[in-house]
């Protein structure tokens, strides 16, 4: 018989990371943000999280989406929907950092700032995930579990310019490659253009998070111009899907403890990673010179060191994208193998985040319930498709439910441990 021992230490990172989740800081809102209630979402969305096949094939119909601000710029601030965000935050708990400034092209001026101490926890400097300022909540890097693939894609929905690559290509080989469920970061300018495949990609379980409205680095940008990045992302996402992001990844990692504050005064917990494919890179519209070679080493890499047992200190989440025909082509080259060695979830079951929303009608698997839309019988639960009476209660009970599962796990290990010695 083969035995496996986690050491306590493993247990305790586990538990850590799985309750930072389910825990409010002092600047995380309790209840869905007001500055939203007057977005109307479309009709004909999912109203719960999937219990049985999901929809593919080609979208039927047409949506036109109105009012909103130039796709693919930073939106303006002094807009009444986007003034009414700025004043919901305290900025009593926002940081006063330095706006960073960029080069033409895009690269990030580091000049002048202390890397050695690092006193805003700027990622883009220092890849520091753990901020220096007290109540900002710090960011979710990788998966706890060992042999866990946290399966994100950044940059989509991907519009017509992708071409037959286009949605609902990679949900439909998602859908039917085991039903695979991803994080999803989503460009606000991106969903108001292929809206229909942001609609099927919460038909079809994925969870939606925020990428900003138009992908800049963001802490280039003043304080109202982050507020105006989310307010759209988030707006355009509630009215195309009915549903309110908890979660999003800022573009190319670039954040520090101002943006992640601001970040958090809005209802979102910034998600980073801890593998990087660089798919991004490769030849294809809007990427690089990067040769595809190259990226298949990394997945090489990875499922080499899984199986030969030198990657057993936690699980991962793993960067990838839905930008173009090469990357597309890459993540559907690759899931199946991925999946003969990992245990491939969303970010969102690996951190037992019941409710990634805050319309808490869609409650998806969790590690601690991997099943929590059915009842014993295996039948469909009654509550699966009826919000719970107030979002911070939902909160509360999801927290303490993941508390009491991770007890219960240490003191089973525990257990066993005490009769292997």
């Amino acid at each position: 018989m083969k035995l496996v021992i986690v050491s306590l230490a493993s247990l305790a990172s586990m538990v850590m990371a799985q309750n930072a989740t389910g825990t409010s800081s002092s600047m995380f809102p309790s209840a869905s943000p007001a500055w939203l209630s007057d977005v109307v979402p479309l009709q004909g969305n999912a109203q719960s999280y999937p219990t049985g096949p999901v929809p593919t094939g080609p979208f039927s119909g047409t949506i036109n989406l109105t009012g909103y601000p130039t796709t693919w710029a930073t939106p303006p601030t002094n807009s009444p929907q986007v003034q009414n965000a700025i004043n919901a935050i305290n900025w009593g708990l926002v940081p006063n950092s330095t706006v960073r400034s960029a080069s033409s092209n895009g690269n990030l001026n580091f000049g002048g700032y202390d890397s050695a101490n690092d006193p805003d926890c700027w990622w883009s400097a220092t890849t520091c995930t753990s901020p220096k300022h007290q109540g900002v909540p710090t960011d979710i890097v990788n998966c706890p579990i060992p042999g866990t693939w946290g399966l994100t894609y950044d940059d989509g929905p991907l519009t017509s310019d992708g071409g037959q690559y286009a949605e609902p290509n990679l949900y439909d080989f998602l859908a039917n490659n085991g039903n695979q469920k991803a994080d999803l970061f989503y460009i606000g300018s991106n969903v108001i253009t292929a809206p229909l495949a942001a609609q099927r990609a919460l038909a079809d379980g994925h969870t939606l998070c925020v990428h900003t409205w138009s992908h800049p680095p963001m802490t280039t940008k003043q304080n109202a111009e982050v507020v105006a990045e989310f307010y759209w992302t988030l707006h355009a996402i509630k009215e195309v899907t009915g549903v309110t992001p908890k979660c999003w990844r800022p573009p190319y990692g670039d954040v520090d403890d101002r943006v992640r504050a601001i970040a958090a005064q809005m209802g979102m917990q910034t998600i980073i990673w801890d593998e990087d494919t660089d798919d991004w890179n490769m030849p294809g519209s809007g990427g690089g010179n990067l040769p595809p070679s190259t990226v298949d080493g990394y997945f090489e890499g990875w499922i080499q060191a899984r199986q030969n047992g030198t990657d057993n200190v936690s699980g991962h989440i793993v960067l990838e994208h839905e930008l173009n025909n090469a990357t597309v082509t890459m993540a559907e080259k690759w899931l199946p193998q991925i999946q003969k060695v990992f245990r491939v979830v969303p970010v969102s079951q690996c951190h037992n985040v019941t409710h990634p929303y805050w319309e808490t009608a869609f409650t998806y698997p969790t590690d601690a319930n991997p099943n929590p839309n059915t009842t014993a019988s295996g039948t469909p639960s009654a509550s699966s498709s009826k919000p719970s009476s107030s979002s911070s209660a939902s909160t509360t009970t999801s927290a303490a439910s993941t508390l009491t599962v991770s007890s219960a796990l240490i003191v089973g290990l525990l257990a066993l441990s005490a009769t292997l010695f």
